[in-house]
């Protein structure tokens, strides 16, 4: 597919694409999001489509394919508001903000598995978009997000581990001081 076809791929059918995701999503940055994924797919398989007056079926039946994955992930990771589950999540006072030092955070990183390091490191310290993030990994997009959000979630889980461990830990050792006789 070379740019004039792409660029009328758009033009002709980007608002009924986009009132399908809407129709499908229920909302605008859901319906947006899957209209951009499935452009992004058309610019990068789009050479794969041997007859381009099926350009407007493909573009369908990619955004309701990139919609069920959504689904099943979203079946596999629910979303919750945070409300709802803040009493489930760890306390994290200033304190503890205070204890995490640079050396921490590359350690709880090179903890990750490799396939969670990767994108953490390309996204946050290479400042790459999740779109490089997956044409470098060769992963899809999708899975750029879960790796990010995951790997996320285990160094936030990791870091404050480390946080309340080292605090703790400063807690008793002067408590230990206080309770020796002098020698």
């Amino acid at each position: 597919m070379n740019e004039a076809d792409y660029e009328q791929a758009v033009s002709q059918h980007y608002e009924a694409l986009y009132a399908f995701g809407y129709s499908l999503a229920g909302n605008e940055d859901d319906a947006s999001e899957l209209t951009q994924e499935t452009y992004c797919r058309l610019l990068t398989k789009g050479s794969q489509l041997r007859d381009t007056s099926k350009v407007k079926s493909w573009l369908f039946t990619t955004l309701y394919r990139v919609f069920l994955g959504w689904k099943q992930r979203h079946a596999r990771l629910p979303h919750f508001d945070i409300s709802a589950v803040e009493h489930e999540l760890p306390v994290v006072e200033p304190a503890h903000v205070d204890v995490l030092e640079n050396e921490a955070v590359r350690v709880a990183l090179m903890q990750l598995e490799e396939h969670y390091r990767s994108p953490v490191t390309l996204f946050y310290l290479n400042d790459h978009s999740y779109e490089e993030i997956a044409e470098i990994l060769d992963v899809p997009i999708g899975t750029v997000m879960s790796r990010l959000s995951r790997a996320k979630g285990m160094l936030r889980e990791r870091l404050v581990a480390c946080a309340v461990g080292r605090e703790a830990q400063n807690r008793i050792l002067p408590l230990d001081q206080k309770h020796r006789q002098p020698s």
